[in-house]
């Protein structure tokens, strides 16, 4: 799959002129067959905007021009659906990542109410017992302030946001309908947490 070998090829040499001499690729084989699911899914999960494939390297310390990933979100607001895909495979899930302040402490009052925190208790089990991920960028390792350490939802009040996510690992199917398949079904998998997140949080 030339996507897949147009990632390899940017993992061992990231500069551009790599980047020039593989653009058409990239074009070809990566941004426009991204476009096009992302406006085959908007109707059902909202508008897609693709990411740029260059980095901001102004405050980083690795200078590496380009992503090694083609990422996209779909929707709008808090509850964004995600899907990436790289050297390594797929990627696809939602929720809320790396949320502002004011956000996560919404997010913490929600999950602290009886009414709401049970149903995002039963909407991450769920996903759990149907393979997929919970995460967060950061997990606290005891109560936040203000929150008792024996709460019965503590684990999802340590978490700094909620998402959930599934991955699978390059294969030939990526190169069929099963690749849209994967990504659908997980998205409408991530609806009810990413409705939740835009009745407490959004």
């Amino acid at each position: 799959m030339e996507a897949v070998e147009f990632y390899e090829g940017l993992q061992a040499d990231n500069s551009k002129v790599y980047w020039q001499e593989h653009k058409a690729v990239y074009e070809d084989c990566v941004r426009a067959p991204m476009e096009q699911l992302l406006t085959e899914l908007a109707d059902e999960f909202g508008p897609g905007k693709l990411f740029r494939p260059y980095r901001d390297t102004r405050f980083s310390a690795d200078k590496t021009p380009y992503k090694t990933t083609c990422a996209a979100t779909l929707g709008r607001g808090i509850g964004q659906a995600y899907m990436s895909f790289s050297a390594d495979g797929l990627s696809v899930g939602g929720g809320l990542y790396m949320p502002d302040p004011a956000a996560l402490q919404r997010y913490r009052t929600a999950v602290d109410r009886e009414k709401s925190g049970e149903q995002l208790a039963g909407i991450v089990a769920a996903l759990l017992a149907g393979g997929y991920e919970i995460m967060a960028h950061d997990v606290l390792k005891t109560a936040p302030r203000g929150f008792p350490k024996d709460h019965p939802r503590i684990d999802l009040l340590r978490h700094k946001g909620i998402a959930m996510m599934k991955n699978w690992p390059v294969g030939a199917w990526l190169g069929t309908a099963k690749a849209k398949d994967r990504v659908v079904g997980t998205l409408r998998a991530g609806v009810p947490l990413n409705e939740w997140l835009a009745r407490y949080v959004g």
